[in-house]
């Protein structure tokens, strides 16, 4: 290893759902959920809707409950536009999503109310987070782990640090990878894997197979 080179230290995240007792059966009052939450729930419903570990049809809670159980196709696109990992903090991500159910709600003023047991439960999660006890000191040793850690350290490192570090599309692995090991074209390419059209398995493919092939160009002798 380098001098002067921290290692990247894999932690996991364990999350423990807790349900808050409260529950919408129409758009109007999941509206009054959103606005009236704690941040908590809105950040599972949205940022930490990609735990699952697979996309469905649309990429919060809010969306897919709109578009499959309201079928309301329309708004659900609109609420799964909604990037939370781009927008600043939790309370942007609220906004967001209460400015484009008023507006829907100003075309449809009467929401229908769902079959009961199709209500939107509104839930948050405790989030754990402890270090695995591996660590990288080189791409190479980076690669070996991503490809065998479990899917939670890969959500941990990838969408949860978009919005914990604050920056953005930076991730843990890109931000080492381009201030750690200084490459810079490597962590672009990390940052462009979109993960609102992944699942966390998909996410990590697509890690390794970035990886490998700047490996295979370094060997080749025209790495980046």
């Amino acid at each position: 290893m380098e001098i002067g080179i921290e290692p990247f230290e894999f932690m996991q995240c364990v999350s423990i759902l807790k349900s808050t007792g409260k529950f919408a059966k129409n758009l109007g009052e999941l509206r009054t959920l959103i606005s009236e939450s704690g941040d908590e729930s809105i950040f599972h419903h949205t940022h930490q809707y990609f735990i699952k570990g697979l996309i469905l049809e649309y990429t919060n809670d809010f969306a897919e409950w709109a578009g499959a159980t309201l079928e309301e196709r329309a708004l659900a696109e609109r609420l799964s536009c909604i990037d939370p990992y781009i927008l600043k903090s939790v309370s942007e991500v609220r906004k967001k999503l209460i400015r484009e159910i008023d507006g829907f709600l100003a075309d449809f003023p009467e929401p229908r109310d769902v079959l009961t047991g199709n209500e939107f439960y509104l839930n948050e999660t405790v989030s754990l987070v402890f270090p695995v006890g591996v660590t990288a000191e080189n791409l190479e040793e980076l690669l070996i782990i991503v490809e065998h850690i479990d899917k939670s350290s890969i959500y941990y490192h990838f969408f949860d640090s978009r919005f914990r570090l604050g920056e953005g599309v930076v991730d843990d692995f890109s931000r080492w990878i381009e201030h750690g090991l200084g490459k810079q074209y490597l962590a672009e390419k990390i940052r462009a894997i979109d993960p609102f059209v992944h699942s966390i398995e998909s996410i990590r493919t697509h890690i390794i197979e970035v990886i490998e092939a700047h490996l295979r160009t370094k060997k080749d002798g025209t790495s980046h």
